[in-house]
């Protein structure tokens, strides 16, 4: 496998560079080799997974006991392999298609009953533990098991973890920077903004609004600005259903797009395109309740079931805080990468962080671009 091509150094803007030092905890030098090995997973990705061939168990971003960080590709294959320059070869049980038939076979329970079992909370293929994993309440153990049963799922390929607190979504309903809803019930409903788009207007959470609210910007915390546009299109489930979370907002004429997430005093981060970040990888977002906020890539394709009944699909599943008030807002990488929209989350950015209670789910972006037939808009 040939090393990428060199280029250009991408300067980190000093805000994601503050927010991923403070959540994530690199120096300097740990955090510019974190990027390199970012950009090396990215521009490698497929070739890794193509040399493995059906042995290919995936491939993620890897932190050492040192500190610095590496490319691991896990393989089912027998034989002894290595790897070039920051690539470490792993042996796996299962290889990544067995896991996602697996996990698959989880998502037809759901098909068949239409709602996920009370007291389990998602499930996603967890790449570097080579194993599904079904995530439940505490004391719910058993209905993680009886799910799993129902399933036919391989016992060997999945375990049961508990987690402290269901997700749920993140609107805060009394009251707050992103843009807000005034349906009229005496609540105001806030939402943050996702990323704009070259046909006027900016992509967002589903359950923040539905096709034709309006929607108003907000100058400070739950003050209603001025109205700035209404929701186009709109994909949420009712409770008890299951869906994607994204949707679209047109911006009225004089209103102006700009192709950067607000860094909240710290620097703007300039939009430069939607290329896929790796697992492993690292990942901030911005939103209107607790501005910057950095984790990284726990897994893809996370179904999860909300607190509220409702069963969002394809989700990303990060290690980033969020809180109320944060839904809809911009998942993006240092490079400037575009990732996603803010779905929900569990845990809060209260306290010492970061700890391993707080999770954050993002709708991934190129699937709305690609459902409302949009597209980024992006700057230099």
């Amino acid at each position: 496998i040939s090393p990428p091509a060199p280029g250009p150094a991408d300067p980190l803007p000093s805000a994601l560079r503050a927010a991923m030092q403070r959540d994530l905890g690199p120096s300097n030098d740990q955090l510019a080799q974190y990027m390199k090995i970012e950009r090396l997973a990215t521009v490698q990705e497929k070739q890794l997974a193509s040399a493995q061939g059906r042995n290919f168990a995936g491939s993620w971003i890897e932190r050492k006991p040192n500190g610095t960080f590496q490319v691991v590709v896990a393989t089912t294959s027998p034989r002894a392999q290595k790897g070039p320059a920051d690539v470490a070869i792993r042996s796996a049980r299962h290889s990544l298609s067995e896991l996602d038939a697996s996990k698959a076979q989880l998502d037809a329970v759901l098909a068949r009953s239409g709602k996920a079992p009370a007291g389990v909370y998602g499930w996603y293929v967890d790449l570097p533990d080579n194993a599904v994993v079904v995530t439940v309440g505490k004391g719910r153990e058993q209905a993680g098991i009886d799910f799993i049963a129902a399933s036919g799922i391989d016992v060997n390929s999945v375990r049961v973890e508990t987690a402290d607190e269901q997700p749920s979504l993140r609107v805060a309903l009394e009251g707050g920077l992103g843009y807000l809803r005034n349906p009229g019930d005496g609540y105001l409903y806030a939402c943050s903004v996702g990323f704009p788009v070259t046909q006027g207007g900016f992509v967002t959470a589903g359950h923040c609004g539905t096709a034709g609210e309006v929607t108003y910007f907000e100058p400070s915390q739950w003050t209603l600005g001025p109205k700035i546009g209404s929701f186009v299109a709109s994909s949420f489930p009712a409770p008890g259903q299951t869906g994607n979370d994204y949707a679209w907002v047109r911006i009225d004429s004089g209103h102006t797009l700009v192709p950067a997430v607000d860094g909240y005093g710290k620097g703007d981060v300039t939009v430069r395109g939607s290329t896929e970040a790796a697992v492993g990888a690292s990942i901030c977002r911005s939103g209107r309740t607790t501005g910057w906020r950095c984790g990284t890539i726990e897994a893809k394709n996370q179904t999860v079931n909300y607190s509220t009944g409702e069963t969002i699909l394809n989700l990303t599943r990060t290690t980033a805080c969020s809180e109320g008030g944060d839904s809809g807002g911009s998942f993006i990488t240092g490079a400037g990468q575009a990732q996603g929209v803010l779905s929900g989350g569990s845990g809060s950015c209260k306290g010492k962080q970061p700890n391993n209670r707080t999770r954050s789910f993002y709708q991934p972006l190129l699937p709305i671009l690609q459902n409302y037939n949009l597209t980024l808009l992006t700057g230099t």
